[in-house]
């Protein structure tokens, strides 16, 4: 697998299907400015995939909040993507969800991002944070059966606003409202030294 941190994310202009209507050129570039996390996902119609698609739909204003925008992709089509938003949660499907999903149907932007099983011709659960100018700042990718923390996710953008907006990093487990520490020996030392405040 390949480490895209710190570079351009690369980018596409594929076919989407949003909020239940087909778009023809959705691209990351277009979204220029705002957070983004792409999240990949093997096939339609399968198991694990739907939990993950609830569960990003279920916290889609806690990332509106942070001027981020949610995009799911698989190698499925349009077609298919609208049949599976038309069935119901309780039938495996994913009715509700309303951020744009992409259709890789020639696994060109799967194999870009280097999350192509390519025995199986699908897509690993791999996840990415682009910033506004579009860096990739974080990655993930989980095997089949693994599903994915959506509140890490959450977690990722809090903490990479906290750095760009203080210019303190972000120690292990750290969550909004927690210590942060200034990158220098000094720093760590102060870090480790300082209790964390009553009620955290």
């Amino acid at each position: 697998m390949g480490v895209l941190v710190g570079k351009k994310a690369p980018e596409f202009n594929l076919k989407a299907v949003v909020k239940g209507q087909i778009v023809e050129n959705f691209s990351l570039k277009s979204l220029r400015g705002q957070y983004v996390i792409l999240f990949f996902y093997p096939l339609n119609f399968t198991f694990v995939c739907p939990t993950e698609l609830h569960a990003f739909q279920e916290k889609l204003d806690e990332f509106t909040a942070r001027d981020a925008q949610v995009i799911g992709c698989s190698v499925d089509s349009c077609f298919s993507h609208l049949a599976w938003l038309g069935t119901p949660r309780a039938k495996g499907g994913i009715a509700g969800v309303e951020y744009p999903i992409l259709s890789d149907i020639n696994k060109r932007v799967s194999s870009e991002y280097d999350v192509l099983k390519e025995d199986e011709g699908i897509a690993y659960r791999g996840l990415f944070l682009i910033d506004r100018d579009g860096i990739v700042r974080h990655q993930i990718v989980n095997d089949l059966p693994l599903g994915r923390s959506v509140d890490e996710a959450l977690r990722m953008i809090d903490a990479l606003t906290f750095f760009e907006e203080n210019g303190e990093v972000c120690p292990a487990n750290w969550k909004q409202g927690e210590k942060s520490m200034k990158a220098t020996s000094e720093g760590l030392e102060e870090y480790f030294s300082t209790p964390e405040p009553a009620g955290v």
